[in-house]
């Protein structure tokens, strides 16, 4: 989503790291820059002039630490201030019960087109994986009876609860209908997928207030559209002026949004942001963290979080099952498609580099090569055409496997035989390493079985 943004401030920062010391000159050209990068962002004036304000301020009147270069403090100063801009810190959903014996409730709303539905599915999964609170979902969206068969599918494939709302009954009716079914079945947090409008409307704020009357939410989240930029903004302040909003959940991140939106809502609105919505998949949901966005868009890097995605989809034993396979050098293609199945459950190759300190850049200077998951899904294809007795022993590949196996998978034998190749390389390095030590901490998840 920052990408350009990102660009111009790491093209800003690096000038100034250039120079010997900081001086009200090298400062005004660089806020300069910096100021235009964030309105070209769509970022909302009045949170630009704060943010710059503030950088300008605490630049012209710092001491410069003797262990630190002029700007490496600069750029700490840009990220702090970042931070403050994005939130400061992540603020964690509400469960206080309203009412004795009756569950948390949750209103998701929003306009038509946010992602709002598949939202609900996703927060519901991760209230089960990360809280352990059995969620269910009441789809109340009327106008829209699609919505609702939307929200019963993604529930029945996750197994997830779910109210069999009518679509012709109104939605304060399913709302009240909803508190004996979320009684019988244990339901410990209601998360309810509310009507949306292509725009705000008095008919829309009224029934949410009726909504709200019936069954006192402990959380109102708004699902807003990232790639909307400042009209995103615009749609938080209608909904928090009249519902009284407790957070925001930013949709679509991951696509080809400047990032004004991110940087402008918390400063414009008060509402702190708490989740991202980060690809189409029910899983894809992050917990909002300013200092980890803020360090992504200097290119420093979210190791924590990458390591909390590790944590999650990467099991103990079978980690360390691999890493003395990697030691004795008995890694086999098989293990390494492991690796490619489990880097994709990380987020794939480039986002999970892009979490590394410095790599951002650096694969944006690799762009004009063969991209990453397109060389992956290739290997995938070769993997798949092989036997699994040549996965296990890929010395049995001969002339005529390697035809074989590129002809199965729609590749060049040039092509087999540079991925064997590799492999071979790659396994050997992976032995040497992991007999140095460097698998027990250097790189973050070596030993828990990543493929680089």
């Amino acid at each position: 989503m920052f990408d350009n943004l990102s660009d111009k401030i790491l093209g800003t920062l690096k000038k100034v790291r250039g120079q010997g010391r900081i001086s009200e000159k090298n400062i005004e050209d660089a806020i300069k820059e910096i100021r235009l990068s964030l309105l070209e962002a769509d970022v909302n004036f009045k949170v630009v002039k704060s943010f710059i304000d503030s950088v300008k301020a605490k630049a012209l009147g710092a001491d410069v630490i003797d262990s630190v270069s002029p700007g490496q403090q600069f750029t700490k100063i840009v990220q702090d201030e970042l931070t403050q801009v994005l939130g400061g810190e992540a603020v964690a959903l509400d469960f206080k019960n309203s009412q004795p014996g009756q569950p948390s409730v949750i209103f998701l709303v929003g306009l038509q087109g946010t992602g709002k539905t598949t939202t609900a599915a996703k927060l519901a999964l991760y209230l089960r994986q990360k809280h352990g609170k059995k969620p269910g979902l009441l789809p109340v969206d009327i106008y829209r009876p699609a919505a609702i068969e939307q929200l019963k599918t993604l529930a029945k494939q996750n197994n997830l609860p779910v109210f069999p709302s009518d679509p012709s009954r109104k939605p304060q009716e399913l709302l009240e209908s909803a508190k004996k079914w979320a009684k019988e079945e244990m339901i410990e947090v209601l998360l309810v997928d509310t009507a949306g409008r292509l725009q705000i409307d008095e008919e829309l704020m009224s029934e949410l207030k009726d909504l709200k009357q019936i069954w006192t939410p402990s959380e109102i989240l708004l699902v807003a559209d990232a790639m909307l930029g400042q009209q995103a903004v615009n749609v938080a302040e209608g909904f928090n002026k009249s519902l009284g909003l407790s957070g925001l959940i930013l949709t679509k991140v991951d696509g080809d949004a400047r990032g004004g939106a991110a940087l402008s809502i918390r400063q414009a609105t008060g509402v702190p942001i708490k989740f991202l919505g980060v690809g189409e998949k029910v899983g894809n949901l992050e917990v909002f963290h300013p200092d980890r966005l803020a360090s992504r868009i200097l290119d420093m890097g979210d190791v924590v979080t990458l390591v909390e995605r590790a944590q999650e989809v990467i099991d103990e034993k079978d980690a360390k099952a691999t890493a003395k396979k990697m030691a004795r050098n008995e890694f086999t293609v098989e293990d390494f498609l492991k690796q490619i199945q489990m880097m994709k459950k990380l987020g794939g190759f480039e986002s999970i580099m892009g979490m590394m300190p410095g790599m951002g850049q650096m694969m944006k200077g690799l762009k004009n090569m063969a991209p990453p998951e397109k060389e992956i899904k290739k290997i995938e294809a070769i993997i798949h055409s092989m036997t699994l007795k040549e996965r296990h022993n890929h010395k049995l590949l001969n002339g005529s496997r390697r035809k074989r196996i590129a002809m199965g998978s729609g590749t060049e034998v040039s092509d087999v035989n540079k991925f064997i190749r590799q492999f071979e390389e790659s396994r050997k390095m992976m032995s040497k390493l992991m007999k140095m030590g460097m698998g027990k901490g250097g790189f973050p998840g070596m030993g828990r079985g990543f493929p680089f």
